[in-house]
Parts: C-alpha cells; sequence; structure tokens
C-alpha cells in the first residue's frame, strides 16, 4: 500500500506512544508526534526521540507539536493513533475528531475499554479498536526506556463494523514498525482480556510498591493475583465477552490451557522482562492519577450490575484512591489489604 506518502499523527507522547512514534517515523512515514506536556516536544524536537532498549539505543529525529498549537494545523490526518490514558479519552478524541480526515481512522492504543467512547465521537467508520503489549518509562524529556523488544511488542487490532474490516490491512503495515500485529475478529473481548491482565498487575503491585518480577515473590501474592483475575473473568463473561488469545498466543494455546488467565499473565511477565514498572506504578511515583478506577473500577462496577461480589477488585480501587490522596504510600504493608480476601 501507498501509505507513506499518508498523515499520520501520534496523539499522546508518552512512553508507549514514544516509542510507537519512533519506529513509525525511522520507517519513513509522514508522522507528527502530538503532546501536552511541553519539556517533552521541546526535547524532542530539539534532540529527537532517544529510546533506550535492553539490546540497543536508538535516537530518531522527530517533529512534535505541544497540544496548545494544534489549531495552527492547515491539513488534515489519515491516521490518528491514540495513546493517551483512558480516562483522557473523551476530551481528546473531541479535540482531535476536526484534523481527522473524513476517511481518516483513529485508533486506540489505550489500556481499557475505550473504543466505543471514540467511535461515538468520531464515528465506527473512522475507528478501529487496538490491544497493546508494551512496557516502557518515560521520566526524562525525550528519553524512553523501552523493556520490550520490536519483537515481543505486540498489537492486535479489530473492528465490530464490517464497513472498517477492509481498512485493517492498512492499520497493520504501519503498527508492523513497531512490534508484531494480529488482526483479531472479537477485538472487544480481547480488550477485556486485556484489561482482566492489567487488573492482575498494575494496581495490586503498585499499590505494594513492586514490580511483577519481585512481586510475585511475595508470600500469597499469586493467590491475590488469580482472585483479581476470576472475579474480572466472571463478571466478563456474564457481560458477554468470551475468552480469546492476546499477546500473539493462538486459539489452540488457549484451549488447551486449563487456565488461560494464567497463561496470558506470564506470556506477559516473560515478554517485559524483570525490570519493567506499570503505568500504575509510575503513576503513583509521580504523584498522577492512575488508570485503576478506569480497570478494577470498571469490574468492580460490572460486577455490582450483575449482583457478581469483586471484593478484591474494590478493595484495590480504595487502596489506589488512599495511595492518590496521600493517606497511604506505595508499600508492602498495604499487603493485607488484599490477602484479606483470599
Amino acid at each position: 500500500m501507498a501509505l507513506k506518502g499518508k498523515k499520520i499523527a501520534i496523539l499522546g507522547t508518552g512512553a508507549n506512544g514514544s516509542c510507537a512514534a519512533a519506529d513509525i517515523t525511522a520507517a519513513g512515514y509522514d508522522v507528527t508526534l502530538i503532546d501536552q506536556w511541553p519539556d517533552h516536544v521541546n526535547a524532542m524536537n530539539k534532540d529527537g526521540l532517544t529510546i533506550n532498549l535492553p539490546n540497543e539505543t536508538r535516537n530518531v529525529p522527530v517533529k512534535a507539536k505541544h497540544l496548545c498549537y494544534l489549531a495552527e494545523f492547515n491539513h488534515k490526518f489519515d491516521y490518528v493513533f491514540l495513546f493517551v490514558k483512558a480516562y483522557d479519552t473523551q476530551w481528546i478524541t473531541k479535540l482531535i475528531e476536526p484534523y481527522l480526515a473524513s476517511d481518516g481512522i483513529l485508533v486506540g492504543v489505550q489500556n481499557a475499554m475505550t473504543a466505543e467512547r471514540i467511535s461515538s465521537i468520531v464515528g465506527p467508520e473512522r475507528t478501529i479498536a487496538c490491544v497493546v503489549e508494551c512496557s516502557s518509562e518515560l521520566f526524562i524529556p525525550g528519553i524512553i526506556q523501552r523493556d520490550t523488544i520490536n519483537e515481543k511488542t505486540w498489537f492486535g487490532i479489530g473492528t465490530n463494523t464490517d464497513l472498517m474490516k477492509n481498512r485493517l490491512d492498512e492499520i497493520k503495515e504501519i503498527l508492523s514498525s513497531v512490534g508484531k500485529v494480529n488482526i483479531i475478529e472479537d477485538i472487544i473481548s480481547a480488550k477485556w482480556m486485556k484489561l482482566i491482565i492489567n487488573a492482575m498487575c498494575m494496581g495490586p503491585f503498585a499499590m505494594l510498591g513492586s514490580n511483577l518480577y519481585e512481586g510475585f515473590k511475595i508470600p500469597k501474592m499469586k493467590e491475590a493475583v488469580m482472585k483479581i483475575g476470576t472475579e474480572a473473568l466472571s463478571v466478563g463473561q456474564k457481560h458477554g465477552y468470551k475468552i480469546v488469545p492476546i499477546f500473539g498466543l493462538t486459539e489452540e494455546q488457549i484451549n488447551n490451557s486449563n487456565n488461560p488467565i494464567e497463561l496470558m499473565l506470564d506470556k506477559l511477565i516473560r515478554d517485559i522482562g524483570p525490570n519493567a514498572r506499570d503505568a500504575v506504578f509510575h503513576d503513583h511515583l509521580k504523584g498522577r492519577y492512575s488508570e485503576v478506577d478506569e480497570i478494577n473500577g470498571l469490574i468492580s462496577d460490572l460486577g455490582k450490575e450483575y449482583d457478581i461480589e469483586t471484593p478484591i477488585n474494590s478493595e484495590i480501587v480504595n487502596v489506589t484512591k488512599d495511595i492518590h490522596s496521600g493517606k497511604l504510600s506505595p508499600s508492602i504493608d498495604n499487603l493485607s489489604f488484599l490477602t484479606k480476601h483470599i
């Protein structure tokens, strides 16, 4: 496909957005990076994006714009890849919608269940949903620590609209610059599978001040994690979501597994490596609001709707709120909030 001349925006160049932007730019596409952190935008324009991987360091010159200069664009984008936090989806989608071409595509490369919010604003005929597996960190403007190399980075893309199925190959071509890409028939169920994994490995370990590798050494932590996943799976199946493979796993691997959720979690842990710290951990370190309400909180809310008890997911929501408000700090002392539910 002749996509190299198309205009692409990476909207939200945090850690994962920057990783994707660097690779897609390096592949020869016409990419504009749009972000709301002035120091990061300035650093990228001055020195390019530096991506530190486990096996190499890359520096890629990029063109970046601050979000406040959006009104200066005199063209529309053919593709917008949205990398912002789930809770920022509505406002930033409304902001970018006038700059998306009438036949353009917006891809929500995000955690949580954001596809419906996006399609309600730009229309289902301009929306493609995405599941992502990529671990990275951004603390210094313009410099990214990327834990998952390209061969272990993975995207699942799909649509619920037949009109968009013939557009999936375009997105696959672009994202293949960053990692492996699978087209998934039931993409919304796939997003719920990723939400389950996020529920198991983001909020609970972050509240202990631990990453996955060290956290699983803590007594009773694995039992707590599996309880989180069991609650989420029960709620999701009641809502109509199916168990579908993600992270590049196959249907055969899922069907032959006694515990497909544990299989997916193990695959993620192997891919991200021993040094990765999840996004909620980063948020606690930076004193920011996290996506826990969008992940464990959604499980808890749907549980109430279907009269399914979700005590450990609800506990994670409450503890995370207390950490954000300053009442608690990330600490192993918070383990008791989890273990009382197993």
